[in-house]
């Protein structure tokens, strides 16, 4: 039940999160905050499998011989299609916040992780490459939220924490290492937060 569910919402929200990126309707966000892309990483990705599925579509049709076949092809295919957009759109929509609270890290509508300015110690510009295994990882503390194998801002906590986030189990982390297209501009702007927090 739990997982018809989570389905459903993925679902509405990313039509929700299509409409808003077609119609130039940002989600509202904080006061005070400010925003910071990662969608670039995977753009070219993203662009060439809806390209594939674009050309796919019409190809399909013309070869099924079946009209049930490719009625049901079209749908199939012209949903998909969608879909992709809807995926980039959540990226582009719900990017990073940065402002008087602290960070918000994301990831399409996977990942909506907040970390108040007082749980952070350090916060620096790094580009990493991740080693195979999907894109979010933990290892001796380090939780990394990577995209297209990589992090680009490293996080580093003020103490240890339990984060909800399955791939750590539990265990307390104390870094976090997540991409952003523009890195060195979301670490000066944290860094800014953390002296006026110190101050």
């Amino acid at each position: 039940m739990k997982l018809v569910k989570f389905v459903v919402m993925y679902e509405i929200r990313l039509w929700i999160a299509l409409y808003r990126w077609v119609f130039r309707r940002p989600a509202p966000v904080p006061p005070g905050s400010e925003r910071f892309p990662y969608s670039g990483a995977v753009m070219t990705i993203l662009i060439a499998f809806i390209v594939v599925s674009a050309v796919e579509i019409p190809i399909l049709h013309l070869m099924l011989p079946w009209e049930a076949v490719r009625v049901a092809s079209l749908t199939v295919g012209f949903y998909g299609l969608f879909w992709m957009f809807g995926l980039l759109a959540t990226m582009r929509v719900y990017p990073h916040l940065l402002g008087p609270d602290g960070l918000r890290i994301r990831n399409s509508l996977i990942l909506d992780l907040p970390i108040p300015w007082d749980d952070v110690r350090d916060i620096r510009s790094r580009g990493r490459s991740l080693p195979p295994g999907g894109k979010t990882q933990f290892e001796d503390g380090v939780l990394s939220f990577g995209l297209a194998s990589g992090t680009t801002v490293d996080v580093v906590l003020a103490r240890p924490l339990v984060l909800p986030v399955k791939q750590a189990g539990g265990e307390p982390v104390t870094e976090i290492r997540f991409h952003a297209d523009t890195p060195g501009d979301l670490v000066a702007a944290a860094r800014a937060h953390l002296r006026s927090e110190v101050g």
